[in-house]
């Protein structure tokens, strides 16, 4: 799986992005909302590893994420 940020414009938010291995989009959720429904994505419990990633992500760069 991986995770990219994505930044947005005036009053578009900043968004998350995680896509699955062949790069296909599987969950897209505002970053400064708190996260929830993880459980739908395979992450459940892994809420605070997560937000820890998601504030130290830079704008635009693609990660693979690795929990």
């Amino acid at each position: 799986m991986y995770i990219i940020k994505v930044k947005g414009k005036a009053k578009i938010p900043d968004y998350i992005q995680l896509r699955d291995e062949q790069f296909v989009l599987i969950a897209y959720f505002r970053a400064d909302r708190p996260l929830k429904d993880l459980h739908r994505y395979g992450l459940a419990g892994k809420e605070e590893p997560l937000a820890a990633i998601i504030s130290e992500l830079e704008f635009g760069k693609l990660r693979k994420l690795e929990l």
